[in-house]
């Protein structure tokens, strides 16, 4: 791990004092509480202020309270909650029917983070994790999110000099390859990921789309190369589709884009 930035550190613990008491404080109250110089509050403070983690109270000079960046942090927060809560009981549904490996997935960067997984009960199944991160263009969740992407913040995340791992030896590692690979993606509306993450096993999945209907997750299914085929491949496009409409659903889409 890096190490942690003072200053960074010093602005969070300011940020936290708000947690307790009637939620405002003064300058004078941070250096007391935290032992800090004034000078280093006062640019705190005038930082955060700035930025509106916090805003002065009305009526109360030099007093300052939480102002609405927390509030708009900690709402993408829980929309992060429900969409892994609605997604952990669609993908339960989803295995149900199936019998394979469901995940529901989000983007960080250039990456995927899975928040929901429900596990085949076959002896032979993909091994993973709720809370894994994988490179992005090595799943078929992360391509069919990379291709949800405008087109200018998909090459702001992935340049075209950007240089890609590879998993496994079908892994797409040129980017002009994997910007092919999603254009197709985008036309389809589903994405299938043929032994690029795991030489063991193919994947397929479909957009999760909320209220807005921007594509916020993606459900996949894993399954296999043992239980894989065309016809297999084919069911599970339309399994994986319905699972993520209705995933869509919870999260308050109505009708295709």
């Amino acid at each position: 791990m890096g190490r942690l930035v003072p200053a960074v550190t010093r602005a969070l613990d300011i940020l936290e004092l708000f947690l307790d008491g009637d939620g405002t404080l003064s300058a004078p109250d941070i250096v007391r509480k935290l032992q800090l110089p004034r000078t280093t509050v006062h640019e705190l403070v005038t930082t955060l202020a700035a930025r509106s983690y916090i805003v002065p109270v009305q009526g109360q000079p030099g007093r300052y309270r939480l102002g609405v960046r927390p509030y708009q942090l900690g709402s993408r927060y829980a929309e992060h909650l429900d969409l892994a809560a609605e997604g952990q009981q669609v993908a339960r549904s989803v295995a149900e029917t199936c019998d394979e490996t469901v995940h529901v997935a989000i983007l960080e960067g250039t990456d995927v983070i899975y928040i929901a997984k429900v596990d085949s009960t076959h002896a032979v199944r993909m091994v993973s994790a709720a809370g894994r991160r994988l490179p992005a263009h090595c799943t078929s969740v992360g391509k069919m999110l990379l291709a949800s992407l405008p087109q200018h913040e998909l090459t702001a995340r992935i340049p075209d000099d950007a240089e890609l791992t590879a998993m496994t030896p079908n892994s797409i590692t040129d980017p002009a390859a994997l910007r092919e690979a999603l254009a197709e993606i985008r036309q389809r509306g589903l994405a299938v990921e043929n032994r690029e993450s795991n030489p063991d096993v193919s994947c397929v999945a479909a957009p999760v789309r909320d209220r807005t209907g921007q594509v916020v997750a993606a459900l996949s299914i894993s399954v296999p190369m043992i239980r894989w085929s065309d016809e297999r491949r084919a069911e599970l496009e339309q399994l994986a589709a319905k699972g993520a409409a209705d995933l869509s659903e919870r999260l308050g889409h109505r009708g295709a884009e």
